[in-house]
């Protein structure tokens, strides 16, 4: 499998989500499901989002912190604007690695050494985490047809290959 970088391979990951999320009606993007514990694909969307914001916000600050999140609602009610929100990240990505320090409830008030890359890579990660889930609500709902290696981490997909061969 081929090396890309974490802001191609993050733009891939967030242009992946829009597809899915443009099969979806608005009635579909909100529903509650219970096999979720109740939660809607907005949600796992806007949580997706909400990450990526943090760290671009960080980026310019210095210090990320995915815990302060602002929890908007109309992320996870409204298709389009969740959309706007993701074009609008993607056009954000292509920035140079630099230090940051990451502010959590699990540290010290010093907060805990990365870097843009690390935390981008993490986004990554965690948004293939949510789309594993987005998956299967949209299964569940009966809704869209995704690819079979949305929502699976890339080392997965690897690893699958590396056997098929």
């Amino acid at each position: 499998m081929k090396t890309i970088s974490p802001q191609a391979e993050a733009r891939e990951i967030l242009l992946a989500l829009a597809a899915a999320l443009q099969q979806l009606s608005i009635d579909d993007y909100k529903e509650k499901i219970p096999t979720l514990s109740g939660s809607s694909i907005g949600e796992h969307t806007r949580h997706i989002i909400e990450l990526f914001q943090q760290l671009l916000l960080g980026y310019n600050l210095g210090v990320v912190n995915y815990d302060d999140r602002s929890r908007n609602i109309l992320l996870q009610e409204n298709i389009n604007f969740a959309l706007e929100n993701i074009a609008a990240i993607i056009a954000n990505l292509c920035r140079e690695n630099k230090n940051l320090r990451l502010a959590t409830l699990y540290s010290a008030d010093e907060g805990v050494a990365s870097n843009y890359f690390r935390e981008l890579i993490y986004n990554v990660e965690h948004c293939i985490h949510h789309q594993a889930i987005i998956k299967i609500g949209m299964t569940i709902l009966g809704v869209g047809a995704l690819s079979e290696n949305f929502g699976v981490a890339k080392s997965t997909i690897a690893y699958k290959n590396q056997c098929a061969q």
